[in-house]
């Protein structure tokens, strides 16, 4: 049964690939949003799952405000895979029309010194579209990806990831992704991470809205052996003003923060960008 699971999701992301790549924008975008609202409507484990979250967040919030949270939620999830399996054919100049960027002024001055770049962030927004975007128009990405199952659907996402110009290492299954890190951001490379949770195992446990959570090391720990900058960025999508309003109206918007670890040279004095 696993493995039959497994044939059918590849099956149906080969669809989507061909399917929603060729439905006019409009057509294609609304047929997603509607999966959304029956999706929420159904209520599943997911959704379930959601609300949970989302009241762990805002304790306090009315319930009527909280189904909208999760209703919007929900929308934004399936906005992302219809964005996915568009993406590979955006230009970009479409890319440029697509994401806004917040605070990206010394993250462009860094990279055209030569300097390498650590960002972390979570699956929030268009990951992939930002990745896509950073390529065309700040610098070329290199990350990590979890590998998937069937092995046939990892290979696919990493080939279409890497038609956008990125670089990606499995995130288990090869040894010395570590290193290649290290050499890639000595290089003057800039490194966005996935890091919201922990995949490994071997992540740091923190206090984490009231509760403990594992959150991968990575990242902060790429930025101690290398003395590279380390930032947060954040995803999100937000209703462009200039187009009929209606679910095709989205971009994402990149957000940049400060420094987290600008003492990190100062943890690894041997450390060298070179």
């Amino acid at each position: 049964m696993s493995r039959t699971s497994e044939r059918l999701s590849l099956l149906a992301f080969r669809a989507g690939w061909k399917l929603v790549r060729v439905a006019p924008e409009r057509l294609a975008y609304g047929a997603f949003d509607l999966g959304a609202r029956i999706t929420t409507r159904r209520n599943g484990r997911d959704v379930q799952r959601m609300r949970g979250n989302y009241a762990r967040v805002h304790p306090s919030m009315p319930s009527a405000a909280l189904e909208r949270m999760v209703s919007d939620g929900i929308a934004s999830y399936l906005r992302y895979w219809c964005d996915a399996f568009r993406l590979a054919d955006r230009t970009p100049d479409d890319l440029a029309q697509r994401v806004r960027t917040v605070n990206d002024e010394s993250v462009r001055e860094s990279l055209a010194a030569g300097d390498g770049h650590i960002i972390f962030l979570g699956h929030l927004g268009n990951w992939d579209t930002a990745g896509g975007w950073a390529t065309n128009h700040m610098a070329p990405v290199t990350t990590v990806a979890e590998r998937l199952k069937p092995e046939e659907l990892f290979q696919e996402f990493v080939a279409f990831r890497e038609a956008l110009g990125m670089t990606i290492y499995p995130l288990t299954g090869r040894e010395g992704v570590f290193r290649e890190l290290i050499s890639t951001v000595k290089a003057g490379g800039f490194v966005p991470l996935l890091a919201d949770r922990d995949l490994t195992d071997s992540g740091v446990r923190v206090n984490f809205l009231g509760g403990t959570a594992a959150m991968a090391a990575g990242p902060a720990a790429l930025a101690v052996a290398t003395g590279a900058p380390l930032r947060a960025a954040s995803v999100h999508y937000e209703l462009r003003e200039d187009l009929l309003p209606g679910p095709a109206a989205y971009r994402i918007v990149i957000s940049l923060g400060h420094w987290l670890l600008t003492q990190a040279r100062a943890l690894r004095p041997s450390a060298s960008k070179r």
